[in-house]
């Protein structure tokens, strides 16, 4: 489960984001300072921090900064401070977004969404249990030591549901992100079967990966 910091110092707004973010199946922890801040980036290592500009003991720009000498996570501005050198400064810190208030939470998310999708590509793309291998750049796959064929949906698909191990992708989900990637399904129907057949080619007695969570979409299992 991807872990999201927000950092926010006003507490109705920051309950807000966090119910939103739980709704849509993210770990989510919280600090309301700097301070705070520092303390439970270190502890939790989040993949994505959302953070304010206009923080009690200072401000947002320089928690950027600082995350520059530590373990990197994707950083999306959430501010009130919409002028444009406050949004040129973001980026030149290295934020992956900028987003001022008064936002849209559907449309929040969707750039959240992005981000994360954006970083698993680039940093997922190479899976190995010692019984699956699967490198998705050279879109070359061996089970059980012997290569294993793929089709690029197939391999769309695995990189999906092996990026995320252990949480629900609905059908919905799968069908759009596979669509957005060019991909060739249509229904629910075609998805089942790109499932049936991709669990013949990688699975066996001693080894599943895809469990069908009747009704709502696939779970990528440990193996």
């Amino acid at each position: 489960m991807q872990k999201i910091l927000i950092i926010e110092d006003n507490w109705e707004l920051h309950r807000g984001i966090a119910y939103a973010l739980e709704k849509e199946n993210y770990s989510v922890c919280s600090a309301h300072c700097l301070q705070e801040a520092k303390e439970v980036y270190l502890a939790e290592k989040p993949e994505l921090v959302l953070l304010d500009v206009n923080l009690p003991d200072g401000e947002g720009f320089a928690f950027c900064a600082w995350m520059k000498d530590k373990k990197k996570a994707s950083v999306l501005f959430l501010t009130a401070r919409d002028l444009e050198e406050d949004i040129l400064k973001g980026y030149e810190l290295g934020a992956e977004d900028y987003v001022t208030k008064p936002f849209s939470m559907k449309i929040l998310l969707k750039r959240i969404a992005v981000i994360l999708k954006r970083n698993m590509e680039s940093n997922n793309r190479v899976f190995d249990d010692g019984f699956l291998y699967i490198d998705f750049d050279q879109a070359k796959a061996s089970v059980n030591g012997r290569e294993q064929p793929f089709t690029p949906t197939e391999l769309r698909l695995l990189h999906e549901l092996s990026s995320h191990t252990g949480q629900l992708l609905t059908y919905d989900i799968l069908l759009e992100r596979l669509w957005d990637s060019g991909g060739q399904f249509v229904d629910k129907h075609a998805l089942a079967v790109n499932v049936n057949r991709l669990r013949k080619k990688i699975e066996d007695e001693n080894h599943k990966y895809i469990s069908n969570v009747y009704g709502m979409g696939y779970q990528w299992l440990d193996g």
